[in-house]
């Protein structure tokens, strides 16, 4: 992917973030699950967080990896790439489109597994929580630190998070030695996760401001599980 990709992922991304939000930010557990709520008198209110079960992670895996987002994702990159003739060693036409989608559609698979394999590991949770402030400049910068940090023990403190920063490159990496062309290396590989990780971001503003809930259509269509915690009163 080059920066006129990202570019246009970012500001489809923004796009979505200057609509008004239709409801208040994402609560951190299902109510179903987590004991009632506790009153700070120094804030208004604060959600406690429940641990996301195994299969919560393993089903929001399943749907980033091979559901209709990455699908759709690969789609539009690889076309940009087309018009682009990114790399020129792949050509024009349907196969030249073909090798494309493929190569970015396999990055989006290798990102992914990375970051929850690695999260994993580390016991992390990268699931993406909405901010419980209000207005658009705190609920944007919440999705942006949120691309670097996840939460990790059963009360859910933040940490820098290893794994969120080291699978956008894993993925461009792999590509690199895997399938681009020869004349590409650690540099290259290195350039295109920068823009991995941009993109990564995006999504993460669009889930802060794309409401996505029991009532909206993604949740009809049942798309509303891009790497978020479950919505209020969804199952667990």
């Amino acid at each position: 992917m080059n920066m006129r990709g990202i570019v246009l992922l970012l500001l489809a991304a923004a796009g979505l973030a200057a609509r008004p939000s239709l409801a208040n930010g994402q609560a951190l557990a299902d109510p179903a699950d987590s004991a009632p709520e506790v009153v700070n008198p120094t804030a208004t209110s604060h959600l406690l967080y429940t641990p996301p079960s195994n299969a919560t992670k393993l089903r929001n895996y399943a749907f980033d990896t091979f559901g209709p987002y990455p699908i759709v994702a690969a789609g539009l990159v690889a076309g940009i790439d087309q018009e682009d003739n990114s790399p020129p060693e792949w050509k024009q036409g349907a196969a030249g489109y073909g090798k494309r989608f493929a190569s970015d559609f396999g990055i989006e698979g290798v990102t992914t597994t990375t970051r929850y394999a690695l999260a994993q590991v580390f016991r992390e949770d990268t699931l993406y929580y909405r901010c419980e402030c209000n207005g658009a400049f705190p609920r944007l910068r919440h999705a942006v630190i949120s691309t670097f940090v996840a939460r990790r023990g059963q009360d859910g403190h933040r940490v820098f998070s290893f794994p969120a920063l080291v699978a956008p490159y894993a993925g461009t990496m792999t590509a690199v030695y895997a399938w681009y062309p020869g004349r590409y290396n650690a540099s290259d590989g290195f350039r295109l996760g920068n823009y991995n990780l941009l993109a990564y971001a995006g999504q993460n503003i669009a889930l802060e401001f794309f409401y996505s809930g029991p009532h909206s259509l993604l949740s009809r269509m049942h798309l509303n599980n891009r790497h978020g915690a479950p919505a209020p009163g969804s199952n667990p």
